[in-house]
């Protein structure tokens, strides 16, 4: 039986499989729900994969290495955004300016507000270089944390936090604000809560998808942007 375990933890199918049917479930109790805020699919099967892994001992190099298609198909997921961008094209174009000004004010102030925070509360100069680009996709955070002198892998986490947190408050809050066009309600998501958020967009309007895929992608440039000035100055 510990043989027959040991083969099954080291074959990708295995994990991969474990992966899809526990976010496929996740899934499931999130449209039960209504897609409640606090039903979000991430935040569900992340907790039962990490009590799997421990219960099996399995560590995480070998599930990242067995499970390492999910990531690269994020690659083709997110050339795919292309599509309702190309159909929403004239919204896009007309909003162009107001798009512009809301990027730069959401940037300066997603990475001010969290070092501020970490700041005050002691936080060292690798924990602000850490934190600062917690709302861009996890590939150019770990990438900017890295040029800081911050930490990857902790850089990492706090973007999932980030994208998980901001798409459970996104609709409650805008609701609060009376925000009801879905370009700017999209676009502040995608902004803010980065790939994670912008799937929720998606799940509520195509439109506030389009613009929150348009929001993930020129945050990732001006935090980029912004924080190399950062590191020069």
């Amino acid at each position: 039986m510990t043989a027959l375990w040991t083969t099954l933890q080291t074959t990708p199918l295995f994990w991969l499989t474990a992966t899809l049917l526990v976010f496929e479930g996740a899934d499931r109790l999130s449209k039960r729900s209504n897609r409640h805020p606090l039903c979000h699919p991430v935040l569900l099967a992340t907790p039962v994969l990490i009590i799997l892994l421990l219960a099996t001992r399995t560590p995480y190099p070998v599930y990242a290495q067995n499970t390492a298609v999910l990531p690269f198909l994020l690659g083709p997921a997110t050339v795919g955004l292309a599509i309702p961008l190309w159909r929403n094209r004239t919204l896009v174009r007309s909003a162009a300016g107001p798009l512009l000004l809301a990027l730069t004010a959401g940037s300066l102030t997603a990475i001010l507000s969290v070092t501020a925070i970490v700041w005050a509360f002691g936080g060292s100069a690798h924990i602000l270089a850490t934190v600062a680009p917690r709302s861009v996709t996890t590939p150019v955070a770990m990438a900017l944390a890295q040029q800081l002198g911050g930490i990857p892998a902790l850089a990492a986490i706090v973007v999932l936090i980030a994208g998980v947190f901001g798409a459970m408050i996104a609709t409650p809050v805008l609701n609060a604000l009376r925000i009801e066009d879905y370009r700017v309600r999209g676009f502040a998501t995608g902004v803010a809560a980065h790939g994670i958020g912008m799937a929720r967009a998606f799940q509520v309007s195509e439109i506030g998808g389009t613009f929150a895929g348009i929001g993930m992608a020129l945050n990732a440039a001006m935090t980029a942007l912004l924080l190399t000035i950062w590191a020069v100055l």
